[in-house]
């Protein structure tokens, strides 16, 4: 539907974006996520022909648009701010891209009518001015004005960035049903991972302009390519245990951390052998979801315990390093309040294994599939 290949965008001397290649297959929902500044609006307006890039090309369907104007590519568009007519009725506002384009009358009433309903939007809601509407209700309008003239392709610039916590999560769900039900192809931005998460059948991880790693939410949460992607994916935030070795020892490798060796699994060994990797400095993640507290032979102090129903989110200090565990209250037969020093473990296939001079994971890291040219990735406060 959608590829671009070796996209640049300079604007003097920034380079904004940096030899980005993403194909959007048709009826996907595609998102860009990363912390602000990343690039993944530049690439957004880049696509729907707001920004020329510098070098590349955009093609849809195999046909070059990288310069074809805004109003010829047929693209729907969700800006952040609705960019809505206040004092224009929604009937009038949906039907403003069809009036626009000649529609005759009484296509523009069956086209605006069609769609409203599908965004739940009565009779009623088309005849009042947009600022008589709730958020939710105007980022439908938004979406129904976007689909109406029935695009290749929506674009959304992180259109649930103004409304509350509780009504966000409504409208991130009645987004993924709409898709559901449309079977669109949507490209979304946004810098909040849970709606990258929910909403995405592929993500992309940006950073300063460059692509870091590609993929479905699963692999992104299990398969992070390099220190930032674990640290950018997941809640809480990947543990990171600083000053940890890879051992080679009777053909065997192993993660040594804080002087407690954990042998790889099988599929651990086999990936690392393969690439020919020696003995060197780690950094190891852990998820906290993935730790055992009361069995193993890593210890921490509780700081801070939150009981939180169905499980404990601790923030514990082993050594120099934070440690956040989140573990179940049922069946739990530790004490486990302020104070209090534990044991814990994980099992070594869901150890990550990051190399301490690239930040690059030793078992993930596919040169096809991540950017090599991405700056080296040192810090892990994400």
């Amino acid at each position: 539907m959608i590829r671009l290949n070796n996209i640049f965008v300079k604007f003097d001397q920034f380079e904004a974006l940096r030899d980005i290649n993403v194909h959007v297959k048709e009826g996907q929902f595609y998102t860009f996520l990363g912390p602000s500044g990343c690039g993944k609006t530049t690439t957004l307006r880049t696509i729907t022909g707001f920004i020329e890039p510098s070098s590349g090309s955009v093609l849809m369907r195999d046909q070059d648009i990288t310069h074809v104007p805004i109003e010829k590519r047929n693209i729907g568009i969700v800006f952040q701010s609705y960019a809505l007519f206040p004092t224009m009725t929604v009937y009038d506002n949906i039907a403003f891209g069809l009036k626009i384009k000649k529609f005759s009358k009484s296509d523009i009433k069956r086209k605006v009518t069609e769609i409203a309903s599908k965004v739940d939007l009565t009779d009623e809601h088309l005849q009042k001015a947009v600022s008589q509407l709730s958020g939710g209700q105007q980022q439908r309008v938004a979406i129904a004005r976007a689909l109406v003239t029935e695009p290749a392709i929506i674009c959304m610039d992180e259109p649930l960035s103004n409304l509350d916590a509780k009504l966000r999560v409504q409208m991130r769900a009645e987004i993924a049903k709409l898709h559901d039900r449309l079977g669109a192809t949507i490209i979304y931005v946004t810098h909040d991972q849970t709606e990258a998460m929910t909403l995405g059948d592929r993500i992309v991880i940006m950073k300063d302009g460059y692509v870091n790693q590609i993929g479905t939410p699963q692999e992104l949460f299990n398969k992070p390519v390099n220190l930032f992607v674990a640290g950018f994916i997941g809640m809480p935030v990947m543990n990171f245990f600083a000053d940890c070795k890879l051992l080679l020892e009777g053909g065997k490798y192993y993660a040594e951390i804080r002087g407690v060796k954990f042998e790889l699994d099988a599929f651990q060994q086999k990936a690392l052998k393969q690439n020919g990797q020696q003995p060197c400095d780690i950094v190891a993640g852990i998820r906290p979801q993935h730790i055992t507290v009361g069995e193993g032979d890593l210890n921490a102090t509780i700081e801070v315990s939150e009981m939180l129903g169905s499980e404990y989110n601790l923030h514990a200090r082993s050594n120099n390093d934070e440690v956040v565990m989140v573990i179940p209250t049922v069946g739990l037969d530790v004490d486990v309040s302020m104070g209090k020093s534990v044991n814990f473990t994980t099992k070594p296939e869901l150890i990550q294994l990051f190399d301490k001079a690239t930040g690059n994971n030793l078992v993930w890291f596919d040169k096809e599939s991540a950017d090599a040219n991405a700056p080296v990735c040192k810090n892990y406060d994400f």
